[in-house]
């Protein structure tokens, strides 16, 4: 998977932490595979609060990362 400049749709269930990418370097994104060791960055880690989709970023324009705030509009 590659990054996309549209957000990323995640089915989560309440409970679960999930762990985003902050470096952009990622090959799972919008997830963290630890590819930002040694650029002074570090995954946004998010603990779902009820099941249903959440909304992240894809484009890295948000100011509200890691989740969309529709900056890939224009």
């Amino acid at each position: 998977m590659s990054w996309q400049s549209s957000p990323y749709k995640i089915d989560a269930k309440s409970g679960q932490t999930l762990a985003f990418c902050s470096c952009r370097q990622s090959k799972n994104p919008p997830f963290c595979d630890g590819s930002h060791k040694g650029s002074g960055k570090a995954p946004h880690a998010v603990k779902v609060e009820k099941d249903g989709p959440v909304w992240a970023c894809g484009c890295g324009k948000t100011k509200n990362s890691p989740f969309c705030d529709g900056s890939h509009k224009g």
